[in-house]
């Protein structure tokens, strides 16, 4: 499982990539900066939530097998790994 980053981290992260494409001359800002920063700290937490939101997602697929889940016809841990890779692959995500 991945490190959980804090706010504060993520935020950080989020400046520092900002200051240096902008000192690196990698982007020219037509803004301020700080507007730009909290872009990233936005993309970077949307990111970072990817793995939550498809875990729900597979969650939310498996509520239609809870009676045989729970008649121990289907192993839900074995269901759900099998849910969570068809999901990744066919949409192409990394996590």
């Amino acid at each position: 499982r991945a490190m959980r980053l804090s706010k504060e981290r993520v935020r950080h992260m989020a400046e520092s990539l900002a200051e240096h494409l902008q000192a690196d001359g990698h982007i020219a800002l037509t803004g301020e900066r700080r507007t730009f920063a909290e872009d990233l700290e936005q993309a970077i937490t949307h990111e970072l939530s990817l793995e939550d939101r498809v875990n729900e997602e597979v969650r939310q697929l498996l509520k239609a097998y809870e009676q045989q889940i729970e008649q121990g016809q289907v192993d839900y841990q074995k269901m759900f790994q099998m849910v969570k890779q068809k999901l990744v692959r066919e949409r192409g995500l990394i996590l």
